[in-house]
């Protein structure tokens, strides 16, 4: 690439599911890179598996992007000037190119059967060698016989048998030679003139005038085959980087059990965008090591090839847990009530839940600061364990909520009867002049401060665990407030 030829880069999903957290890492990298040297991002779908696609990925890859915020400057939904966007739609493009390698020697049509090549694996692992094509129709006689006998067909690179090492020239991982003996003649065009994913990625490529491959580390072994093609067909040849693969705390293969999940599901767990962002920019990737929260902003700023790691990166998802702590609590009042708003509106519509009020916006903004410290996650659940109880006309206390409480059942109800006694005859009902009626009311009744408030946490709440009692009282409000410790008096004793 020239100093001044624009960078291009793509992100090139086959939609055989949705897409998870290795795959959209490979996405940002190629989005940063992109934004950071005034680039291109292009979205490309490799759909030519046609046998494994599956049913609504492709707008799980779309919706994915888009939530993150990574949107593509080409692509399915927008257009560009080397359209179509998905392999499917570019059939000739492979196949003119296909015919052209057999034409000029680098190719041949192969005839063996499905049977044929079954058998050759069964001969190979009872000799333990590694799978191969045994290049039987490399051979131009035996070729001859098998076209005549008729059948499908496919069309095989014709590897060469000897020569020097193959060295790939990565960005991340330097240079790394491949014996050309180890590579087979592998199928660039199947029986029903689809490409294999060899073929496919090299022309489109080309014909989208790519300037750097970035992609996952199993593709590593696949890049000989690549430049093999690149060359053959007389394209140049992009830049290719490798990306670290990303292992669970455990250093095994990234799987469910380490918490990692298609993407979409993420967003539903209540993790937000820019927390999910920054913290996949981290897996392989950092600015020095003590930087851990950056902005999309300051990543596109900062973000360099020359800083992708070469060993693993490690998943963890405690670590996204408190970051997208850390991205809430950074959230203005404003759009934390309205996040708010939807999660404890789907949540009670979800649960059935009968509420005092409708849930709006202006009823929440009390409510948060009041919850803001306490989040780690937008979860419904969460959200609603945490603010639900200002919601409802009165809270859900579940089975024997006071047995939490220290007090005996007599004690309890007394200290519940003096409390309303205390509060009746208060007018103002701030945080302040709250503690200022119920602290020494504890004195009074020779109770330690925390048993007393927390037994009035749990009337008022119908929990132990709750935003700080003297505001959450303020915000019920008075009638409220001693509506919920009449109820409890019932229930207490």
């Amino acid at each position: 690439m020239t100093q001044t030829q624009e960078v291009r880069v793509r992100y090139a999903p086959s939609p055989t599911g949705d897409p998870h957290v290795g795959n959209i890492r490979t996405a940002l990298f190629n989005w940063l890179y992109a934004r950071h040297t005034g680039g291109k991002f292009i979205l490309r779908i490799e759909d030519t598996d046609q046998l494994r696609e599956a049913q609504g990925a492709l707008s799980a890859i779309l919706q994915s992007l888009r939530w993150l915020g990574l949107q593509w400057d080409e692509g399915p939904e927008v257009g560009g000037p080397y359209a179509p966007y998905i392999q499917s739609e570019r059939l000739p493009l492979y196949q003119e190119a296909a015919r052209r390698l057999v034409a000029q020697g680098h190719a041949y049509t192969c005839y063996c059967t499905p049977e044929e090549l079954e058998a050759m694996r069964k001969m190979q692992q009872q000799r333990r060698e590694p799978p191969r094509y045994e290049r039987r129709c490399r051979d131009a006689a035996y070729r001859e016989k098998k076209a005549k006998e008729g059948g499908p067909s496919v069309i095989r690179f014709r590897t060469p048998l000897e020569g020097d090492a193959i060295v790939v020239h990565d960005l991340v991982r330097n240079g790394v030679s491949f014996d050309p003996a180890t590579l087979d003649d592998f199928v660039l065009l199947k029986s029903a003139g689809f490409p294999t994913y060899h073929l496919a990625n090299v022309v489109d490529d080309h014909f989208m005038h790519i300037t750097h491959v970035l992609r996952a580390e199993e593709w590593l072994p696949s890049t000989p085959r690549h430049l093999m093609l690149y060359r053959a067909l007389g394209y140049n040849v992009p830049k290719f980087g490798h990306l670290p693969m990303i292992l669970g705390p455990d250093r095994s293969k990234l799987s469910k059990r380490h918490g990692a999940t298609a993407l979409l599901d993420y967003r539903a767990q209540g993790f937000l965008p820019e927390a999910m962002v920054n913290f996949l920019a981290l897996l392989g990737w950092s600015l020095d090591d003590k930087t851990e929260v950056l902005s999309q902003e300051e990543l596109v700023r900062h973000f360099s090839i020359e800083r992708i790691s070469k060993a693993a990166a490690i998943f963890n998802i405690e670590k996204l847990t408190w970051m997208n702590g850390v991205y809430i609590r950074k959230m203005g009042p404003e759009a934390l009530a309205a996040q708010l708003a939807t999660a404890l509106t789907h949540h009670a519509q979800e649960k059935g839940i009968t509420l005092a009020a409708p849930i709006t916006q202006d009823a929440l903004r009390p409510i948060t600061p009041l919850v803001q410290e306490r989040l780690h996650t937008m979860q419904p659940q969460e959200v609603w364990d945490l603010c639900g109880f200002f919601l409802t006309p009165l809270p859900a206390y579940g089975d024997a909520p006071f047995r939490k409480s220290p007090l005996a059942p007599q004690a309890r109800r007394a200290a519940l009867e003096e409390t309303v006694v205390a509060l009746e005859s208060l007018e103002d009902f701030s945080a302040t002049a709250l503690e200022g009626a119920l602290r020494p009311l504890a004195e009074r009744l020779g109770l330690k401060t925390r048993d007393l408030f927390m037994l009035i946490r749990i009337a008022v709440t119908g929990t132990d665990v709750a935003p700080p009692l003297f505001e959450t009282m303020a915000v019920l409000g008075k009638e409220r407030t001693l509506e919920r410790l009449r109820y409890a008096i019932r229930l207490a004793g």
